[in-house]
């Protein structure tokens, strides 16, 4: 694991999108594509901007595959909508083709949804391993991470999969990447900055091992790295 830390938040987007556009060159020269995961909620947004606009000379974006990590039970034309998010501040401005974008189709019931998402993923990758090139993950201050919420049911599914979960707190159904399937993935990289996430990243970090309290801890690459990027701010409890 690589634990980064930084002084602002701007040296931090500017070190993950150099390290994006290295591992998304690298992907395309060894197999011609690159299978990028993306994170939503609000912390990604200037990133998704950056690299849309500062940075889209630097990457072959026509030969860049999206999907999404996880998705809000709503329609896709709602505030809260992953996709609707990404769409705006980087798919539309990079004029990403749709069959590049995969997009979690939430006009069906949750489990339906899931199902046809895990479909959608294993056709992309001809019923091989569904191995991303890199996955992007954000942390709630309660140590959530994609859809993984403490105390779900999400967190005891084994299987390499995308599944549907009540999120009893929230009182709303989520569609998102299981733990295994995340672990598959050759990068996975952590995007965490503000205070209030100070005392999840040190449970997280450093704490007991208890993955139903603290998700972000099931994330594990079986076979990949595993970096974390995180301001100061979040850091600051880190005894290390």
């Amino acid at each position: 694991m690589n634990l980064l830390i930084y002084n602002t938040q701007q040296e931090i987007f500017e070190d993950l999108i150099a390290y994006i556009i290295k591992i998304g060159g690298q992907s395309i020269a060894e197999t011609g594509r690159f299978n990028f995961v993306l994170t939503g909620g609000n912390s990604p947004k200037k990133l998704y901007e950056l690299l849309a606009t500062e940075h889209k000379d630097k990457l072959d974006w026509s030969k860049v595959y999206f999907f999404f990590g996880d998705e809000r039970n709503v329609m896709p034309d709602h505030d809260s909508y992953n996709g609707l998010m990404a769409k705006k501040a980087i798919l539309e401005p990079l004029d990403i083709s749709e069959d590049h974008i995969f997009y979690v189709n939430t006009t069906l019931a949750p489990e339906k949804a899931a199902i046809e998402y895990t479909k959608a993923i294993n056709a992309h990758f001809d019923d091989a391993d569904p191995v991303f090139d890199l996955i992007l993950l954000g942390m709630g201050d309660d140590a959530h991470t994609a859809s993984l919420f403490p105390g779900t049911s999400i967190l005891s599914n084994r299987d390499v999969e995308v599944d549907s979960v009540y999120v009893e707190k929230l009182s709303t159904y989520r569609i998102s990447f299981t733990a295994p399937l995340i672990n598959k993935a050759k990068n996975i990289a952590f995007l965490v900055f503000g205070a209030g996430k100070a005392e999840a990243a040190k449970h997280v970090l450093e704490g007991a091992k208890n993955t139903h309290l603290y998700p972000a801890q099931l994330i594990e690459p079986v076979d990949g790295t595993l970096t974390w990027f995180l301001d100061k701010d979040a850091a600051a409890l880190l005894e290390s």
